[in-house]
C-alpha cells in the first residue's frame, strides 16, 4: 500500500516538472542507455539515479510507424518535457524499443517488448512493471496482458484498435473503396494494392485529395455519412482531416499488410453502403474485393480476447477518425463478466486520434497503477 501512495504522490508531483526551465529540459535524457534487442529492434532503458527509483518500470508501446521509415522510439513530448524525463521524475523507470521493423509488427512488438522487459530485468529486476501502448501500440499492451507469459501488472490501451481488428482493416478499406466512388481517380491504382509511386509521393497526393473535398463539400459530408467516420459537421477542417488520415493508413499500410498477412486482407462483396444520396447506385457501383482466406486466417492472431488477468485501463476520443471509438464497446463484450471491474475505459469526448491532454494521459496510469 505505502508502494502505491508514493506512486500516486509521484504522479501528482509531476506538475512541478513541467515548470522546468527550458534549459533543463533541453538536457539530455539522464540515466539512459540504447542498445539491442535479439530480435534486431533498438532498446532505450533509463533507470533514476539510486534512492530516486521507486522500483517500477514504466514501458512504452509507440504507434504505427509506415514501412519504410526510419526507425525510431516515437518518444512523446508532454508539455515539452520528453516522456523518459517525466515517467523518471515519478520515480519509474523506463524502457522502450523502436521494434524489429515498421509498418504492421503488432505480433512482433508484442515479442520485442517481451525482450525488452528481459533485457531490463536481468541487471535491475522491476518490482512492479506497467505499459502504456497507444495506437498500434495499444493493441500490443493488450494483448501482452491478456497472453501467457504474464509479464506486466498493469495496462494502459489509448486510441487502439483493441475490439476487432478485421474490422478496422475493413474500416479504411471500406472508406479508401468509398472515396474512389465519390471521388474517382484522385489515387490511382487499388485500395488492395497501392503503386509505388504513390506511397512515395503520398504528401502530394494529401494535398489533392484536401483540393478535391473542398471543391466538392457536399459529397466530401456524403462520404463521411456512408463510412461512418468521425468529424465535426460544424468544422470541415475535420472532414479532411479524417479522410487524410484513414487515406494514408490505407496508402501507407495496405501493401505491407498484405505481404505480412499473405494476402489481402480487405474484403467488402456483402458489405451493404447506406446513407448517399443514391445507395443502390452506390452499392452496384462502388468496387469489390474478397479478403484472402490466408490472410483471414492470419488476422485471428491479432484478434484480443478480453482475458484480463490484471487491471487495463482504456483511453480513447469519441470521434476517433483513425480507430473508431466502438473498439471499446467491443472489447467491452469480450471481457468476462467476473473480470469487468479490471477493465476501465475512459472516454474522452473531443475529436482526433490519439487527441488527449497531459493530465488525461497521466490519470490514466494513475488509475491503472492504483487498480488491485
Amino acid at each position: 500500500m505505502r508502494s502505491r501512495v508514493r506512486t500516486f504522490v509521484g504522479i501528482v508531483v509531476l506538475s512541478l516538472v513541467l515548470l522546468l526551465p527550458d534549459a533543463a529540459r533541453a538536457q539530455p535524457f539522464p540515466g539512459c542507455t540504447s542498445g539491442w534487442l535479439p530480435s534486431g529492434a533498438a532498446s532505450l532503458i533509463c533507470v533514476p539515479p539510486p534512492g530516486a527509483w521507486n522500483g517500477q518500470l514504466f514501458v512504452f508501446a509507440h504507434g504505427f510507424v509506415p514501412k519504410g521509415a526510419e526507425p525510431s522510439f516515437e518518444l512523446p513530448v508532454l508539455d515539452g518535457v520528453p516522456l523518459p524525463i517525466l515517467v523518471q521524475s515519478m520515480g519509474f523507470a523506463f524502457a522502450t524499443t523502436t521494434y524489429r521493423d515498421n509498418g504492421l509488427v503488432i505480433l512482433e512488438g508484442v515479442d520485442d517488448i517481451r525482450q525488452l522487459l528481459a533485457a531490463f530485468s536481468a541487471p535491475h529486476p522491476p518490482t512492479r512493471t506497467h505499459i502504456f501502448g497507444v495506437s498500434e501500440g495499444g493493441l500490443v499492451a493488450t494483448l501482452l496482458v491478456e497472453r501467457p507469459p504474464y509479464a506486466v501488472d498493469s495496462a494502459v490501451a489509448a486510441c487502439a484498435p483493441i475490439g476487432n481488428f478485421r474490422l478496422q482493416i475493413n474500416y479504411i478499406g471500406n472508406f479508401r473503396v468509398l472515396f474512389d466512388y465519390f471521388f474517382p481517380n484522385v489515387i490511382p491504382g487499388s485500395p488492395i494494392l497501392i503503386p509505388d509511386y504513390v506511397v512515395e509521393h503520398w504528401d502530394d497526393y494529401a494535398l489533392i485529395i484536401a483540393g478535391a473535398l473542398q471543391a466538392n463539400r457536399g459529397r466530401a459530408l456524403e462520404l463521411m455519412r456512408v463510412a461512418r467516420a468521425a468529424h465535426d459537421p460544424s468544422n470541415f477542417n475535420t472532414v479532411i482531416n479524417t479522410a487524410i488520415t484513414a487515406l494514408r493508413y490505407n496508402v501507407l499500410g495496405a501493401n505491407d499488410a498484405a505481404f505480412k498477412l499473405g494476402g489481402n486482407p480487405f474484403g467488402n462483396r456483402l458489405t451493404l453502403y447506406l446513407g448517399s444520396s443514391n445507395d443502390l447506385r452506390l452499392n452496384l457501383l462502388v468496387r469489390r474485393f474478397s479478403a484472402s482466406p490466408v490472410a483471414l486466417q492470419q488476422l485471428q492472431l491479432y484478434e484480443t480476447n478480453g482475458d484480463l488477468r490484471v487491471p487495463l485501463v482504456t483511453l480513447h476520443t469519441t470521434l476517433d477518425e483513425a480507430v473508431p471509438f466502438g473498439h471499446e464497446l467491443l472489447y467491452l463484450t469480450k471481457v468476462d463478466l467476473f473480470e469487468r471491474g479490471r477493465f476501465v475505459p475512459l472516454p474522452v469526448n473531443r475529436y482526433g486520434h490519439c487527441n488527449f491532454t497531459t493530465n488525461e494521459l497521466l490519470g490514466s496510469f494513475a488509475l491503472a497503477v492504483g487498480l488491485p
